[in-house]
């Protein structure tokens, strides 16, 4: 506890001078205190700015029984679905009894194109230009070949996709120009090249 200071004389006699100002209150101002109403209690408001704390979520947690085995998870790898899942999802457009043919193979293709082995600069243009030529020449079903591609070495955290031109082909089918001339997209069977191959069934001219 640190020790009172003797007051300097000039401070003494300012102290002096402020005391002799001081008047006591009067019995009337007292009881006015005393019956005074206090002052109401205001809420204070937040700054501006400031955000108060958002509790944290509480976990979730699956019911299970005692011997039951675990939900099988999807692998964080299937980022999309693959080509022919995304096919397989859109809606139908050609009749119906033909697209079932079409996709056991029990149609045969008019025309077909190889891009096997092109680079997607080379792909792009000769697709665009077959089946263009072939809806003016009137067909229907047409073959467009990719390739499923070769696996490479992955050592990333990102999965890469093997298959370039047989990721890129349904995109392409699906803008301009190739989209008006377009009716169905659909992944060949096994017979005409799987996974490597597209049937693309054409609009008519």
């Amino acid at each position: 506890m640190s020790r009172r200071r003797t007051l300097k004389p000039d401070e003494e006699q300012l102290w002096q001078d402020v005391a002799r100002t001081i008047r006591p209150l009067s019995e009337a101002a007292l009881a006015r205190l005393r019956k005074a109403k206090p002052l109401p209690v205001v809420e204070a408001k937040p700054i501006m700015g400031h955000v108060d704390p958002i509790p944290a979520p509480k976990p979730h947690f699956t019911a299970f029984r005692l011997g039951e085995k675990a939900r099988p998870m999807r692998s964080a790898a299937h980022i999309a679905p693959s080509p022919a899942e995304a096919l397989a999802q859109a809606p139908l457009q050609m009749d119906a009894r033909k697209h079932a043919k079409m996709t056991r193979g029990k149609l045969e293709p008019e025309a077909r194109i190889d891009l096997h082995g092109m680079t997607v600069a080379e792909a792009h243009p000769e697709l665009i230009r077959f089946v263009l030529n072939a809806q003016t020449a009137g067909l229907r079903l047409v073959l467009v070949i990719t390739g499923k591609g070769k696996p490479a070495a992955d050592h990333g955290p990102i999965p890469t996709r093997t298959g370039v031109l047989r990721h890129q082909v349904p995109h392409w089918l699906r803008m301009a120009p190739l989209g008006p001339a377009v009716l169905q997209v659909t992944q060949s069977h096994l017979k005409h090249g799987g996974g490597g191959a597209y049937y693309v069934y054409l609009r008519r001219g």
